[in-house]
């Protein structure tokens, strides 16, 4: 019982469980976009297009998918304790990444490497999430809110490094990105697990495709199909941020700045927009906040693809960060009304399948834009909308079965 000890030593101090996970999560999920802060370099280094940096980004989505499919239908997410899988895969997200930025020579060894990450942090953002849930089931929406913003703050933090170190060596800023996952890496080992979920189902309840179950529940499916929607805006948001704002005149306007600067408070703001969220959902619920997060997200995309990417630079960069704040504030609502839709013994196998499928949809939106953005310029944002249009109407089935209980 080392690990139920170690836990105990660790949350008698002032900081939460929810907010260690929070800071372990925002530590690991740095590994993400560590590349994305480099690609003006890499561009000048290796003579890539931003259709090249698009597969950099997406290598790191197949190698997540890979990772969350093997967790989730071979029943280890919960086989497992949560925080063993997390520790060894920062560990390995971290080498991972400092092999990136010390032996990469061209894309094609870079491409292995950031497929590498990506199965790492299968073990990361999928598994902290379940580390929540074990802390903190019964306020499961505003403590993944939590989580969600560390991750959006972490997806940001590489781009700030490049900010804070404009004179390092672009490989100074990934092995940064390293030794901020092996910092949260010990944080998990030290915490363990929670009291609240079972963490070791019986065989025939963890046999290799059972999560698949989890799809009987039409609330599950709701959640799910909101999820997705999301997914195909997000990432590819976050991806094309940096190459979005050097087509507008924001990098003219707010040249302390730069397009790293920028891009670091544009994703960042959403961290603040899911901490907002969490707040809000205490009164209202997440499924309300989700559904208004996704509204918002879509709208933002709407007006900045029909003429916002033209207005004063003020507004433009007040629409844009409003964008950043909405586009992810909805990601730890569907979450959690996924994990409250499925049986306990399946909550981790069960997000990270939904994380799997969630993560399959963004390599497509980021492949179809980082090529697109070259001949569509700001226009590409047009090609985001239909991911909040088609995530609003999988998800009304919840939000018709909310507005239904609360006029009972």
């Amino acid at each position: 019982m080392r690990h139920e000890t170690g836990s105990c030593e660790l949350i008698s101090g002032p900081m939460s469980p929810i907010a260690w996970i929070a800071l372990s999560q925002l530590f690991g999920t740095s590994l993400w976009f560590s590349a994305n802060s480099a690609a003006d370099d890499l561009v000048r280094a290796w003579g890539l297009t931003p259709g090249d940096i698009g597969w950099m980004t997406t290598a790191v989505q197949l190698g997540f998918i890979a990772g969350t499919l093997g967790f989730s239908l071979s029943g280890l997410a919960d086989r497992f304790p949560a925080s063993r899988i997390f520790t060894v895969c920062a560990v390995g997200g971290a080498l991972f990444n400092a092999g990136f930025a010390s032996g990469s020579s061209g894309l094609a060894s870079a491409l292995c490497f950031r497929f590498l990450v990506g199965v790492s942090l299968a073990g990361i953002y999928p598994i902290g999430m379940k580390l929540v849930v074990s802390w903190a089931p019964e306020r499961a929406g505003s403590a993944l809110a939590q989580l969600v913003g560390m991750l959006t703050l972490g997806s940001a933090l590489p781009h700030a490094l490049r900010l804070m170190g404009a004179s390092w060596p672009w490989q100074g800023v990934m092995l940064a990105s390293s030794l901020l996952a092996l910092a949260g890496a010990a944080i998990i080992l030290r915490l363990g697990d929670g009291p609240h979920l079972k963490q070791r189902p019986d065989r025939a309840e963890s046999r290799p495709g059972h999560v698949l179950a989890a799809f009987r529940s039409a609330r599950f499916r709701a959640s799910a199909l909101g999820y997705f929607g999301h997914m195909w805006e997000l990432y590819a948001f976050w991806t094309l941020v940096p190459m979005l704002v050097t087509r507008t005149i924001l990098v003219r306007e707010f040249p302390v700045l730069g397009s790293a600067g920028l891009a670091f408070f544009i994703m960042g703001a959403g961290a603040l927009g899911c901490f907002l969220g969490g707040a809000w959902a205490r009164r209202v619920g997440s499924a309300r906040v989700a559904a208004f997060a996704l509204f918002l997200s879509g709208f933002c995309c709407f007006l900045f693809a029909a003429g916002g990417a033209t207005w004063p630079a003020s507004w433009l960069l007040l629409l844009l960060l409003l964008w950043g704040a909405s586009v992810v504030a909805d990601s730890p609502h569907f979450s959690a009304l996924s994990a409250a839709a499925c049986p306990p013994h399946l909550v981790g196998s069960a997000l990270a399948l939904q994380n799997a499928i969630g993560f399959s949809i963004t390599v497509v939106a980021i492949g179809l834009t980082t090529h697109a953005v070259t001949d569509w310029g700001t226009a590409v944002a047009w090609l985001l909308l239909p991911g909040p249009v088609l995530g609003l109407a999988g998800f009304f089935p919840i939000l018709k079965s909310e507005s239904a209980r609360a006029g009972g």
